[in-house]
């Protein structure tokens, strides 16, 4: 055969073109086998604390996929329960009032001081308490505060608003508060108020009083008279006639259309509930209702009104403002499973928290304070107050301290900067005990006993409230307030020792030779831990110069 040049040159180019061919395809060959990383592999069993997961080729098997859903669910469950617990906490402060037949924009006053028939969270039988839910769901709220109270505003979710009172702008002396809804875009006034616009439609406000010589009735008299809350009339009082003029505002016209160049009228008194012996429920449950009622709190409430990241964890459970909340049978029960770890997770937060918190006040105490780590915002602890008043900020920590809330809003009711800035004088200061000094629980059958040592930090008083394990409210017991203290009313005042100290007794029978004062009644049976308060501290406390014994088990 006779074979050109052509032949030839496309022969040897075709046998190049196969085996270019060859080379690349063996080469995509070695790519393709080469050995995945086992870091990044999924065997076809693998142990865990949900059992056994299967794989097919890192395809989970539909037994895996239904243990991974079940799991995912219920730790959104958990989550949405440990970090919404605060709005729950506030819900449930509604919910009680209501049915205990209190409306909203009404004040509940405790003119003999709470005691354990109600169940709030960590309340006292110290002070004179004045509570109002607020709703501006309609429109702008004015609040007229009392003279020489202290108390808080926070919203639904359990935000800090505003102070009131001593530590507040009005610093004491009773002010206008003027509380606007989030999507307000009404005429507001140039002054005259204390303006706070909400990012929900509802707050909670909680003021305290202090006795008056032992005697709480100058200070209810002073609530009863001082106290209002209305709604906010633009072009009224704070708007001047003048910016009417300029077109800035309208002034505020009566029934009869006339211009009303003041606003002097007294406005409407407030209706005031007595509370003192009033049983009524304010904590949230532990059970699937705990969704439901958050569920209800979403539904009320504008969008955007809470954390994306928490709302995320209810939006995963089916709480989506708007929709229906309708879990099957399957999500019921794992969210009943998720309230159960929930509320255990709070319990064991308080009950027995890890040294490495950073709450505990001392070292090696049992006293604790969740506040002082991260703040009233959970994120920055307290910043530093000279005795010359410099404050010294601390420097953002840039997380939360997911713990640190938890622990605190499943115990306690309220949130301000006011309960844990370094100031002496102002405020109140709070550590909670819930174990004894071998740190074993408080059992309400036997005798304990602490000392507190002489000049206690507390300009005003001080006191200690037993508190119930199960309802973490003040202890149910026949002596009615579970208290100790300096004040000697609505139980007779602790008497101090020769040395100056004074000792407190934690027993169900009152021990042979101790004063009334100095003993707290518990209940056999009942678990139970105690708040130690000091009203406008003073500066050994702040320096930890005086310090509480450890409550010691006598028999």
């Amino acid at each position: 055969m006779k074979i050109t040049n052509r032949t030839f040159i496309n022969g040897v180019l075709a046998a190049v073109l196969v085996a270019t061919v060859i080379i690349v395809a063996g080469e995509a060959t070695a790519q393709t086998s080469s050995a995945i990383p086992p870091a990044i592999t999924t065997p076809d069993q693998i142990q865990t604390s949900l059992g056994t997961l299967e794989f097919k080729d890192g395809a989970p098997s539909k037994e895996t996929v239904a243990k991974i859903y079940d799991n995912l669910d219920l730790m959104h469950g958990v989550e949405a329960f440990v970090n919404a617990y605060q709005g729950a906490s506030v819900a449930a402060i509604f919910k009680g009032f209501n049915e205990a037949g209190v409306p909203d924009n009404t004040a509940l006053i405790w003119s003999e001081l709470m005691d354990s028939k109600s169940l709030f969270l960590t309340a006292n039988a110290d002070t004179i308490y004045f509570w109002v839910n607020l709703d501006v769901t309609n429109g702008p709220l004015v609040v007229e505060t009392p003279p020489m109270s202290l108390g808080v505003i926070d919203d639904i979710w359990f935000r800090w608003v505003t102070d009131i009172g001593l530590p507040g702008p009005d610093r004491g002396e009773g002010g206008r508060y003027l509380l606007v809804p989030p999507d307000y875009k009404g005429i507001l006034p140039e002054n005259g108020y204390f303006v706070n616009r909400l990012r929900t439609n509802r707050a909670t406000m909680l003021g305290r009083s202090f006795l008056e010589n032992d005697d709480p009735k100058p200070a209810v008299a002073l609530i009863k008279r001082t106290l209002k809350v209305y709604p906010y009339v633009p072009g009224g009082y704070g708007t001047s006639i003048g910016s009417a003029l300029e077109g800035k505002a309208t002034l505020l016209r009566t029934p009869e259309h006339k211009l009303e160049w003041s606003f002097l009228k007294p406005p409407p008194p407030v209706k005031f509930t007595e509370g003192s012996g009033k049983v009524m429920t304010t904590i949230p449950p532990s059970d699937f209702s705990y969704f439901e009622m958050i569920n209800d709190l979403v539904q009320k409430e504008p969008e955007g009104s809470f954390d994306p990241e928490i709302m995320g964890s209810l939006a995963a459970i089916g709480i989506v403002k708007g929709k229906p909340f309708n879990p099957d049978t399957r999500m019921k029960k794992i969210l009943t499973d998720a309230a159960a770890i929930g509320s255990a997770t709070g319990r064991t937060l308080g009950w027995n928290a890890r040294p490495s918190e950073g709450w505990f006040y001392y070292p090696g105490s049992a006293w604790t304070n969740m506040l002082f780590a991260g703040g009233y915002n959970f994120e920055t602890p307290p910043p530093q107050v000279s005795a010359d008043g410099t404050i010294t900020p601390y420097p953002p920590t840039g997380y939360r301290m997911l713990n640190a809330r938890t622990g605190f809003f499943f115990y306690a009711t309220g949130i301000t900067p006011a309960m844990v800035m370094r100031l002496t004088g102002i405020g109140s200061q709070y550590l909670a005990a819930f174990v004894d000094s071998k740190g074993d629980y408080f059992d309400g059958s036997k005798t304990y006993k602490m000392t507190l040592p002489p000049k206690i930090p507390a300009e005003k008083f001080w006191s200690l409230t037993l508190y119930d394990n199960q309802s973490r409210s003040m202890l149910d017991t026949p002596q009615r307030y579970p208290r100790a203290g300096s004040q000697s009313y609505p139980t007779p005042a602790a008497v101090a020792n020769s040395d100056g100290s004074t000792t407190v007794y934690f027993a169900p029978s009152k021990p042979a030779e101790v004063s009334d004062g100095n003993w707290i009644q518990t209940v056999p049976g009942k678990g139970w831990s105690t708040i130690l308060r000091f009203y406008s501290p003073l500066e050994p406390f702040f320096t930890k110069q005086w310090r509480p014994t450890e409550i010691e088990l006598v028999k």
